[in-house]
């Protein structure tokens, strides 16, 4: 069974695996803007961007309020940080690993 934090992990990195998202999420962190406003950089319909952001609120990036006839958009950044904290974990595996591996040639190199 999959527990909630890998399932939220998931959803934020599907939600950022699109380009349009990112840039959503991009402009998002300048702040709140309304649907339309967040539509105009891109060539695509409405139903496309409301798909987009949908994506978003379903992984917990993004709130939508109803303000009248108008829906402004809030970011939510907590599940960019967990994301975050997630790669730089395995960055610090990675790098370890790289300098082992750079090391290791070094001292072969200097055998030779």
């Amino acid at each position: 069974m999959v527990n909630s934090r890998t399932q939220q992990l998931d959803e934020t990195f599907f939600a950022l695996s699109d380009p349009t998202r990112r840039a959503i999420i991009a402009r998002l962190a300048d702040g709140d803007s309304t649907v339309a406003e967040l539509s105009e950089p891109f060539h695509v319909s409405a139903p496309a961007i409301s798909k987009h952001l949908k994506v978003l609120e379903r992984a917990g990036l993004l709130t939508r309020d109803r303000d009248g006839r108008t829906r402004r958009c809030h970011l939510i950044p907590e599940p960019l940080k967990e994301a975050a904290e997630w790669v730089e974990k395995y960055q610090d595996f990675w790098e370890g690993k790289l300098d082992q591996l750079a090391k290791y040639l070094e001292q072969n190199k200097q055998e030779k």
